[in-house]
């Protein structure tokens, strides 16, 4: 080997050193990130919450619909620094994309290639978006959501697995005489939002194992809204030409397909700033560093505007806006019958859980990223399956009822469509009222004593009075009750309890 060879390898050797780093760290942090994120949606005890609850609260979306203006302006400066390393590092779906990706990058290297921007494509899904917003249609903002979207993932198709193996390790234990572990009795949620989880990883899968990050820059609202700012990062990858041999090395690397080598251009409004395409240059004709204001500007004076731009830039001003206007307004069978499951009562008015204020504020802010149904240690909150407000989370008691010590779901909304509430302020709020339903209960249907539904209401809002040959029968104080269903749920009458609970369309404090 000559010198110059020599040289040309410790040159090789050194650049590598430099470059790697970027694209190694970005990797940790991810890892990190979605290390922090999962076990929220499968913790059922709480203590993960406590410690990282706040991963899920700088969320993009999130953090919009709660009017989080710090954690936007955060996102926003991050953003403008140092481009999007919110999808790399911060959104729990754009690093389960990548996972995906580096499977297929396994099977295949060098599998990508350069594509024009699909911005129709890109403005249509915003505006679907902001539509949904403004008519407050949530089912589809939770559709479209990408931290909700890895909810649902997460606590349909994850937290079976993780409850199994816990119950397994419980088993385990239970046989040495140990009990660090306990068993914990897995509900089903709902079917509807089964599917949808598991349509959606299909769907990520594929997308992610063929053509990288597709989903990201063609159908994710967030990332075209975040692609707008990244356009003008002052930290970017940039490409020297006087030592790019137009290998197109890079570009077939690039999960964002928006490195186009002939014309020594990067589209920076679809980088998700993975460094990926720095680690493969053999030339070290790519780097990321710092361009400055003027460069950033300059480089936006040369692209073309064009109409669909600007209406672009128009209907990111009305997601702020309508984002805004949106958030400112707004199993006992106590001895006396066969153990039967329960049915759900025909409510006139879902029950919304307590810290949601009223129906309204839960329809404008939730994402249904099915956080506050995971949490839920009594398997009161369940997803609902009418369109309107598909896969938000409702109070059913057929399964347990709300226990007025209990505040998990307000912990842990990250939105704001369930407030935060300490023990005194949750046992305050009535959610709804009781409802005695005289053909169900067992005193007057099996001429038996019973009183379960006085004896469990923790607010003393049911009294027994007395009835024919001695039995008595409940009668309801709707002043003093909460809604919290403990009467509903510990009801022997079944299938449909003799006394449920009402929802009411707005809260308030008793």
């Amino acid at each position: 080997m000559n010198k110059n060879e020599k040289s040309a390898t410790k040159k090789s050797t050194k650049r590598d050193s430099i470059k790697t780093p970027l694209r190694n760290i970005r990797i940790i942090l991810a890892l990190i990130s979605i290390l922090l994120i999962t076990p929220l949606f499968l913790d059922f005890t709480g203590t993960w919450h406590s410690i990282f609850g706040w991963m899920a609260k700088i969320q993009f979306l999130p953090a919009i619909l709660s009017l989080n203006v710090l954690v936007i302006i955060g996102l926003i400066i991050l953003t403008l620094l140092f481009g999007r390393l919110y999808c790399s590092v911060i959104c729990p779906l754009g690093i389960l994309q990548d996972g995906f990706g580096w499977a297929g990058k396994k099977a295949k290297k060098n599998r990508y290639s350069y594509s024009k921007p699909l911005n129709i494509l890109r403005y249509t899904f915003l505006g679907i978006m902001l539509i949904a917003i403004i008519l407050g249609i949530n089912s589809m903002v939770a559709l479209l959501a990408p931290y909700s979207a890895y909810g649902r993932i997460a606590s349909s198709l994850l937290k079976p697995i993780w409850i199994w193996g816990n119950n397994l390790l419980a088993t385990w234990a239970e046989q040495r005489n140990s009990y660090a572990f306990y068993q914990v009795e897995y509900w089903q949620y709902g079917y509807g939002v089964l599917i949808v989880a598991g349509i959606t990883l299909i769907v990520l899968a594929i997308l992610a194992w063929r053509n990288g990050r597709t989903y990201c820059n063609t159908i994710c609202p967030v990332g075209t809204v975040l692609g707008f700012f990244s356009r003008f990062a002052l930290f970017r990858i940039v490409i020297d030409k006087s030592k790019c041999v137009d290998c197109k090395l890079c570009s077939r690397n690039c999960k964002a397909s928006c490195i186009d080598i002939p014309n020594h251009n990067i589209d920076y409004s679809r980088c998700v700033s993975c460094f990926d395409c720095i680690g493969k240059c053999n030339k070290g004709a790519l780097s990321y560093k710092y361009v400055g204001l003027k460069a950033a500007n300059a480089h936006q004076a040369n692209e073309k505007i064009d109409g669909s731009r600007r209406q672009f830039i128009t209907s990111a001003a009305i997601l702020g806006t309508s984002a805004a206007l949106s958030a400112a307004d707004k199993t006992f069978d106590g001895g006396l019958a066969v153990i039967e499951d329960k049915k759900k009562p025909n409510r006139k008015t879902r029950i919304a859980p307590p810290g949601a204020i009223s129906l309204r504020n839960l329809n404008d802010h939730c994402t249904a990223c099915q956080l506050c149904i995971s949490a839920c240690p009594n398997g009161v909150l369940r997803p609902m399956t009418d369109i309107e407000n598909f896969m938000q989370p409702e109070s059913s008691y057929e399964n347990g009822y709300c226990r007025p010590e209990c505040t998990r779901c307000s912990d842990v909304c990250p939105t704001g469509a369930i407030r935060p509430l300490d023990i005194a302020e949750k046992s305050s709020i009535q959610i709804g009222h009781a409802v005695w339903v005289k053909s169900n209960c067992v005193p007057i249907t099996d001429d038996v004593e019973c009183g379960n539904c006085a004896r469990h209401c923790p607010t003393g809002a049911i009294t027994m009075v007395e009835y024919k040959n001695g039995h008595m029968i409940p009668t309801v104080n709707t002043e003093r009750c909460i809604g919290c269903g403990a009467c509903e749920n510990l009801c022997p009458a079944r299938p449909f309890s003799a006394i449920y609970v009402e929802g009411h369309e707005n809260h308030r404090i008793i």
